[in-house]
Formats: structure tokens, sequence, C-alpha cells
């Protein structure tokens, strides 16, 4: 089963075509949330981290 090249570029540009891009502020508000997510998990973790390592200095000091 042969396709020709012109066939395959008038499907591409008739599904390109069907593309509904986001606005820019749709982006810059996806771009926003995004990195305040980051900035929240980097928290998290941050202080899950050092709560993991505090129990694990004492744990180690107290001689459990």
């Amino acid at each position: 089963m042969a396709l020709s090249p012109t066939k395959f570029i008038r499907e591409v540009r008739s599904e390109a075509a069907k593309i509904s891009w986001p606005t820019r502020r749709e982006t810059l508000i996806t771009t926003a949330l995004v990195f305040a997510m980051v900035a929240l998990a980097a928290t998290f973790f941050f202080v899950v981290d050092q709560l993991v390592g505090l129990f694990v200095r004492s744990l180690f000091a107290g001689g459990i």
C-alpha cells in the first residue's frame, strides 16, 4: 500500500488546521501555575527531608 507524498502533505495540513492553540493569557496562567506547583513541591520535599534528617540524627545520637 503506497501513499503519495502529496496526499500525505494534504492530510497533514488538514490535521494541522484542526489544532486549537492556547491564547497568550492561557499560556501565561498555565506557566504561572506550573511555577507555583514546582515551588510548592520543592518546599514540601525540603520540609520532609529536614524532618527525616532530624529523625535520623536523633536516632543515631540517642543510641536507641
